[in-house]
């Protein structure tokens, strides 16, 4: 079994990563069956983090603008000024959305850290998942926009957030689904879904710091190969499914994540 990764095989991981962050497949699932194919003798969290980071660089590729238009707003709002409301208040919708998976994170990461390493378990993730999607095509096709999302709304796409750190959940499929079943707007929905992975990837980016000191010289060009190949591709991922989004059909994604689950099951 290998303990290290090569750079070719951080190019083909980054590559995946970047194809499946953004679509409801679940990336970090990918990962794991990626790593495991590959041989690893167990999943290198921080090179997951770190590809992570890579996609993170796609969504504000798309939504900086947003990003920034929020971030300054609640800057503002710090020092007593108050000039755009709107974007405060989604400012804080986020943060309250975020305060699950940062419990989740924070309080059960051994455990989370253990799923990585049971391509088994993933599999099940990943029939989650396929059933969640299918049953999207039953969701409100509500129009609500971002003024229009409640704390309760916010809540519930947190706490399906934060069962997306378990690999094979998809975290874009679980909160976008989420919010299309409290009526909001689909492109809406997807907008912040993905303003609501800036924190999340960030705080897990913070959580897994510790682990720099573990890996080794050899890592670096891996480690840089790996994100940058996914920071590349998931740009193109992001793209296409906002296209899909439109569509509003993910039906075609539930058949695929039941497909891989059976097929993890079986191999693995």
């Amino acid at each position: 079994m290998n303990e290290t990764i090569g750079w070719v095989d951080a190019a083909l991981l980054g590559i995946l990563q970047g194809m499946t962050e953004f679509l409801p497949v679940s990336s970090s699932g990918h990962l794991v069956f990626g790593g495991a194919m590959l041989g690893f003798a167990k999943p290198k969290l921080l090179f997951d983090i770190l590809v992570h980071m890579g996609t993170l660089v796609a969504v504000l590729s798309i939504y900086g603008g947003d990003a920034w238009r929020i971030l300054k707003a609640w800057l503002l709002s710090l020092i007593g000024r108050n000039e755009d409301r709107a974007s405060l208040r989604t400012a804080w919708l986020i943060i309250f959305a975020s305060v699950p998976a940062g419990v989740v994170g924070i309080f059960f990461d051994d455990f989370i850290e253990s799923l990585f390493a049971s391509p088994r378990m993933t599999s099940f993730g990943l029939l989650a998942t396929g059933t969640l999607l299918f049953f999207s095509k039953f969701s409100d096709t509500g129009g609500k926009g971002e003024a229009e999302i409640s704390w309760l709304d916010a809540l519930i796409i947190g706490l399906f957030q934060s069962i997306a750190i378990i690999p094979g959940i998809s975290r874009s499929g679980s909160t976008i689904t989420s919010a299309l079943f409290r009526g909001i707007d689909r492109e809406i929905a997807a907008r912040f879904s993905f303003l609501l992975s800036i924190p999340a990837i960030g705080g897990a980016f913070v959580l897994k710091a510790k682990h720099f000191a573990d890996a080794s010289p050899s890592d670096t060009i891996p480690f840089i190969v790996g994100t940058l190949a996914a920071a590349a591709t998931g740009v193109i991922a992001l793209r296409w499914l906002l296209r899909l989004v439109r569509r509003g059909n993910f039906r075609g994604f539930a058949y695929y994540c039941w497909a891989l689950g059976i097929s993890g099951i079986l191999f693995f």
